[in-house]
Order: structure tokens, then sequence, then C-alpha cells
């Protein structure tokens, strides 16, 4: 929303911040969405909305909004959520001990077809908003929880897949032996999961999935009955990934892995290449600055982005444009930081809490072998350590700029080798 990166826009996570004055959103920097909106486009968010926590939008652009379901699903995120009724009871598991902690659902099927559940709020609020967007020009977010938190999956989509067929990742047994300490201190939260489980996990997630792909044709649908598919640019995208067994883990709270960073983005519309599929790298937050130049608006005065949108017109000339990419993480709860660098194949995480790692994750999709001893990739530690030095220095994260004091001197090289 804000082109920012974590230590610039001040939300270091999201709901899990439970505290008034924890991770709270800096407004001094506008949101692409106000940029649209004084230009006179109608603006439309409906579903879920991880951006601050008022809950009120109109301040950040949005002019209509309806985020249902937020508070359900915090609740849910601090008590855990309970099966009820519409489950099928031969199919409902939940994640259970060690003791003390809250029962949580895990998976389970329901008869209740999709636009009946919460997975159908954001498309039918959409819908309606658009059936009156024929002359104006707008802008619309469809947002939604799913497939991420429990896997509740109606039963139609849930039986197009074989649960005894499905693949398990190849690198589900991974004994993350040379990779920071917290992965396997999470991975023991997993360890009693057996293979027949993890399909069945696959199964309902793969089965979300695909309920969430007819959502998004609801709008599409929706989009091309009103006449208005052909002049729309449509942005299709996750804020991020999930295990579901890849390294042996569930959820996305820990590792820097690629399940979790190489999410989805489909952009298809007027201007936009049809029809080719790019390895170029672009980050999540430079997609409200691409929004903003298609649209023919003025860029976010900020250093931590930029707009994409020649990689959108040409995919094969712009490449080389965009062959780096950067990422910041900094826990969930437990505390710790960890800066991410890709060049082309190459993978360098920064860990502030345990030793770094480095991949090539061409030769290594899967991630399976940490080369961060190395003594031939020595050069390009340094080098990409120097990196994300530099990407500190350009978008001002001060505080580990400030790491001189000689008990932190974790990194390869120091800050000022980015300069």
């Amino acid at each position: 929303m804000t082109g920012l990166l974590p230590h610039n826009h001040g939300v270091l996570e999201v709901e899990h911040g439970v505290d008034a004055d924890q991770c709270v959103l800096r407004t001094e920097h506008p949101h692409w969405a106000q940029r649209l909106r004084d230009s006179g486009y109608a603006t439309g968010y409906f579903g879920k909305w991880h951006v601050e926590r008022t809950g009120e939008l109109e301040p950040f652009g949005w002019n209509t909004f309806d985020i249902r379901g937020a508070r359900d699903h915090a609740n849910a995120s601090q008590k855990g959520l309970a099966a009820d009724d519409s489950m099928d009871p031969d199919t409902v598991r939940f994640y259970e001990g060690p003791d003390g902690y809250n029962d949580t659902l895990k998976y389970a099927v329901t008869d209740v077809t999709p636009n009946d559940r919460a997975i159908g709020g954001p498309a039918g609020l959409a819908c309606e908003w658009l059936d009156d967007r024929r002359e104006d020009p707008w802008c619309c977010v469809v947002s939604y929880y799913e497939p991420n938190e429990s896997l509740i999956v109606g039963r139609e989509a849930y039986e197009l897949y074989d649960v005894d067929s499905l693949e398990l990742p190849k690198n589900l047994k991974d004994d993350l032996s040379d990779r920071p300490n917290i992965y396997r201190r999470d991975q023991q939260i997993w360890n009693d999961v057996s293979d027949d489980e993890w399909r069945q996990i696959l199964a309902c997630y793969y089965g979300r999935i695909t309920e969430l792909d007819g959502q998004v044709k609801r709008v599409l649908d929706k989009l091309e009955a009103t006449g208005q598919l052909d002049n729309t640019v449509v942005i299709f995208t996750a804020d991020h990934g999930r295990y579901v067994g890849s390294h042996g883990l569930e959820a996305h709270n820990f590792g820097a892995f690629e399940e979790i960073y190489n999410v989805p983005l489909v952009v298809a519309g007027p201007g936009v290449a049809e029809g080719i599929t790019t390895d170029a790298l672009v980050g999540f937050h430079e997609i409200g600055q691409t929004i903003l130049e298609v649209a023919g608006e003025n860029p976010i005065d900020v250093p931590d982005s930029a707009s994409f949108a020649d990689l959108l017109a040409d995919p094969v000339a712009a490449a080389d444009n965009h062959r780096e990419a950067y990422a910041e993480y900094f826990g969930s709860r437990f505390r710790l930081t960890q800066r991410v660098l890709w060049q082309d194949e190459w993978k360098f995480v920064f860990n502030g809490f345990d030793f770094d790692e480095l991949y090539n994750v061409k030769a290594d999709p899967w991630e399976m072998e940490n080369l961060i001893d190395r003594p031939e990739h020595a050069d390009r530690i340094r080098e990409m350590m120097a990196g994300i030095w530099r990407r500190m220095h350009e978008t001002g994260d001060t505080t580990l700029l400030n790491s001189h004091y000689h008990s932190m001197r974790f990194a390869a090289v120091g800050p000022n080798s980015g300069q």
C-alpha cells in the first residue's frame, strides 16, 4: 500500500502484535489508493485487511469498503478455531498439545458451498459494487484469508484430488541440520505428522485454492458481463506462501524459503504482454508503484520500491532490469531478524539470530543444501552481504546500520561495506 519496507512503514507483524502500541502503521507516507482517488477514481476494498488496526479505510484511499470477518479472524488467531456441525466429523482434525495450548482446527471437509461460506463474501461484495461502475474509472481490491488458516474445504473441490496419489514435497524429510536452529525447533511441532496426513493436508489446501480460483472467476465473469473486462488491468497475487510439508514445516511463520517468498503474480489487461512467463525478480511492495505507473500517476517518492511496468509491457526486453530482489522479516511474537537478497539464481539470507544461509535456487530448487560454509563462496557471501547493507543504507534501515558495537559483529562484512 505504501511502497515501503516494514522498517519504514512500522508494521513489523500484523494482528500478532496485540498491544495497542505495537506494530502501528506510520501515516506520513501516502498509499497508492489515495493517489487514484485524488485523480477521480472510485475505490472499493472488500475482504481481508491486513494493513493497519483501525479498520477505517477511508483515510487510506478507499471510499467504499467492507472488511467483514476481520474481528472473527483476530479472535480465531488468539483462541483457536473450532469445528461446527457443517463439517464432516470423519474429516475433522485438530492441532493438539502440548498441554496448555488451545486446540486449533487443522482441516475439515464441509458440504456448505463456497458462496455460502466466508470465502464467498469478498467476491459477492465486489460484484455488487462493480455493477455501478460502468462509466467511471475505478480500482477494486478483492482480498481473501484463503487459502491460509485452517483448511476448511468444500466437498466438491476436495473430491477433485485423489488424496492417496498426491505427491509429497521433495524436501519433506529435510533434517535442516545446517540451517538456523529456530527452523529445527519449529519443525519439531510437525514431527508426528504422517505421510498420509500430509497428503490429506495437501488435498484440503489444493481444494481451497480451487475454490479461490472459482471466486476470482466470479469477479472476472462480472467484468465480462458488464463490458469492462477488456479495459481492466487484473492483478492476482498473494501476501505469502505456505509450507504444507516442505522442509517438514507447516504454516509460514519461520524460514526464508522459496515456498514462502516465491508467490503467484499474474497480470493481464491493456498494455500487458500475453501468454508469457518470466523469472524476473519483483517484490510485493512494488505492486503499488506499478499500479500508479500503469494508471498514469506519479509514483510514491520512497527509495524502497520502484515500478515494474516495463516488465509487464515487454517481459523479455525488461528482464535484465529485474535480477535482484530484497526482503526483510522480523519474526512473529518470537523476535528475530532476517534480510534476504536474491541475485539471479543466488539467494543469501542474513540471520541476526543464528548462522546465515546461501542457496543456489537453480541448482538446488528445494533449498536442501546451505552453502554458507563453503570456502569457494566466501567472496560471493561478502559481496551479497554488502548488497544487503547497501539496501539498508538506501532505505534507512537505521537499527541494523548502527550495529558496529563489538558484540554485534555477526555479518561477513560490516555496514560500511554497503556505502
